[in-house]
């Protein structure tokens, strides 16, 4: 259990077993502990880094939005920090933003990514989620006490008074219009988008994903030869919603499958 000091965040961050660095990102208003279920799967053959986001778990806000792209851009700093060379990343809902963003913004310093549960337009999600999204904010703070987010920031926050404030902070990021069509079009690290067969979005948006990156155009041929030029695939897990996909044995076992391809 280690703390970092990057782009003026003190970023906490564990880590667990050997081998090749990997680095998890957590969903919002969550924390590393939301890969309790694939962390010792994960840690088998991997050195993983377990981080906390911008005012998620063990790490304390700081005074500015949370932005996938600042957020990226710590994470980017924390590998410098480390020295790790390339390591791969995968995360999850937000975390999985933030893995696009840093493999767009700081494409040398990551190996292969899987970005799960994660849209690149806000106009895919579904509208009665977007409604839902709308009242993220301080004055649900109430309405949350006997939910598994608010115990765990109260259990591990540096300040657990803080929590009004990161839904406001939150519920301000879900608000924002968003498309990433343009940046993921020339994504050059290998990825591999996963997603629920229930999730925020439908299906057919992570295939949208994968046509931007290549995928899913033509016959993949005999030797492989019709997939994606830069590595990318596409994995929709069966019997899986976006609140219980990082829980799935099939989430570590998908995303281990690409982790360890040949480049």
């Amino acid at each position: 259990m280690s703390y970092a000091e990057v782009n003026g965040i003190n970023l906490y961050y564990e880590t667990h077993g050997t081998g090749r660095p990997l680095i998890l990102l957590h969903g919002g208003l969550g924390s590393g502990e939301m890969f309790a279920a694939s962390l010792a799967t994960f840690a088998g053959n991997h050195q993983v880094f377990l981080v906390d986001l911008q005012g998620h778990g063990r790490t304390a806000d700081i005074d500015r939005a949370i932005d996938y792209h600042l957020i990226a851009d710590d994470i980017a700093a924390l590998i410098d920090h480390l020295g790790l060379d390339r390591p791969d990343v995968v995360g999850f809902s937000l975390g999985g933003g933030v893995g696009l963003q840093l493999a767009i913004r700081h494409p040398e310093k990551v190996g292969r990514l899987v970005s799960a549960s994660a849209g690149i337009r806000r106009d895919a999600f579904f509208p009665d989620l977007l409604a839902q999204q709308a009242q993220v904010g301080a004055a649900a703070a109430e309405f949350m006490k006997d939910t598994p987010m608010y115990e765990l920031y109260q259990r591990v926050a540096p300040r657990p008074e803080d929590f009004p404030r990161l839904l406001d902070k939150i519920g301000e990021t879900m608000r924002k219009d968003f498309d990433h069509t343009e940046d993921v079009r020339g994504l050059r690290v290998p990825t591999l988008i996963m997603g629920a067969d229930a999730d925020m979005v439908p299906p057919s948006h992570f295939v949208e994903i994968f046509n931007l990156l290549d995928g899913g155009l033509r016959d993949g041929g005999w030797g492989g030869e019709g997939r994606p030029k830069g590595g990318h695939a596409l994995a929709i897990l069966p019997g899986t919603t976006h609140y219980d996909i990082i829980d799935s044995p099939l989430f570590a076992a998908t995303a281990l499958a690409f982790l360890t391809e040949k480049a």
